[in-house]
């Protein structure tokens, strides 16, 4: 008999296979209904194939009802290339993080980041916390137009646009490189109205459009205009907005004042981070990468390659990705059971990771969970 859902299960590197074999113990214990089928994706896929996230791979996820995403290693280019298998070096292979590009070809143009305080966690800043940043997930910083050699005609255009660039005019085509910060209207509108509607389905009393609009005024003024024209189809939630400097000082300051935060791709994912260390630090920083058609969800830690394989780092983001996934499928009493769970362990504290100032390793941590579903 079919599974009810197909779920892409993709371990990627480091620490990424042991703490997602923790998710399937919690994700088992509340019997989701489901097929989990192994993909690709990580660092040995590029250094021996010459690409991190594989054909076979993207058409897994064009087949699955949603994904779990453990870990990636990301290196420099030039760090990338030396690692790439010797029949491969040369041919003029580009690292990418296939993360990036997951989000990217399948336009999962959400990144959902709850940082919740659960009650008597030895790493909560301040108790209380209750914050969701909604990361744009696929323009600005991140859209991968860079050049590490500038060609003469870009340098020429921008000294034309602007006098500072003028300076540029006596250096080397290799001594300057550039990034391009692309955003769109559309981009901006469909992220800020997700933010919106997010905190009218949950009774949310505010939204904060995060942004450096005083200084880069292109593209970010077109986010925080965007933003000011979507609140007007929200009379019943406030708007207010802050530099992504400044909100950095305001959120330390007073956690409790914000609810609901908004943010073009390099600011949400340094503003979620902070949010995420204020309510347990990266093992309680969980993410969904969601569009129309596909949601993939993961921890925000990175894959931590010295701790792979020694069970040693804490589940918990993981788990609460699991939660997140079953959400979005609908499932919500096991979702809300897992949550109920993972609050109760942490409450009574008797399992704490080292992080939390235990030794309770990866799995038992997962079955202390899975106990209280």
């Amino acid at each position: 008999m079919a599974k009810k859902y197909r779920i892409a299960w993709l371990q990627g590197d480091g620490i990424g296979k042991d703490v997602m074999e923790a998710a399937k113990i919690v994700l088992d214990r509340v019997q989701l209904d489901a097929e989990y089928i192994p993909g690709d994706i990580g660092w040995e896929f590029w250094r021996r194939e010459g690409d991190a996230f594989p054909q076979r791979t993207i058409e897994l996820l064009k087949s699955v009802d949603a994904a779990m995403f453990g870990a990636i290693t990301s290196k420099p280019v030039k760090a990338a290339e030396k690692e790439l298998d010797l029949k491969l070096q040369g041919k003029g292979l580009v690292y990418r993080s296939p993360i990036v590009r997951m989000r990217q070809l399948f336009d999962l143009y959400v990144c959902l980041r709850p940082c919740k305080a659960y009650p008597h966690n030895p790493l909560n800043f301040k108790e209380n916390i209750d914050l969701v940043m909604f990361r744009e997930n696929t323009e600005d910083l991140y859209a991968g137009v860079e050049f590490n050699t500038v060609p003469d005609k870009l340098r020429d255009t921008l000294i034309e646009l602007s006098p500072p660039f003028k300076a540029f005019k006596s250096l080397k085509s290799d001594e300057y490189a550039i990034s391009c910060k692309i955003n769109t209207k559309k981009g901006s509108e469909r992220i800020i109205r997700a933010a919106f509607e997010f905190a009218r389905k949950f009774k949310r009393k505010k939204v904060t459009v995060i942004h450096k609009a005083n200084v880069v005024r292109a593209t970010d003024g077109l986010f925080l205009e965007t933003a000011k024209a979507v609140a007007k189809d929200f009379p019943e939630i406030a708007m207010d907005d802050a530099n992504i400097d400044a909100i950095m000082m305001w959120l330390l300051k007073n956690p409790l004042n914000y609810d609901v935060l908004v943010a073009p791709n390099l600011y949400g994912d340094i503003a979620s981070d902070l949010c995420a260390q204020m309510v347990g630090g990266l093992g309680f920083g969980c993410s969904g990468n969601i569009g129309k058609g596909l949601a993939v969800f993961e921890p925000t830690h990175g894959s931590a390659p010295k701790y792979a394989g020694l069970y040693k780092v804490n589940p918990i983001a993981t788990i609460l990705a699991a939660k997140m996934m079953l959400d979005w499928l609908g499932e919500v009493k096991p979702a809300q059971a897992i949550e109920a769970a993972v609050a109760a362990v942490v409450r009574e504290g008797k399992a704490r990771t080292y992080d939390m100032g235990g030794t309770t390793t990866t799995l038992e941590m997962a079955r202390a969970i899975a106990d209280k579903c």
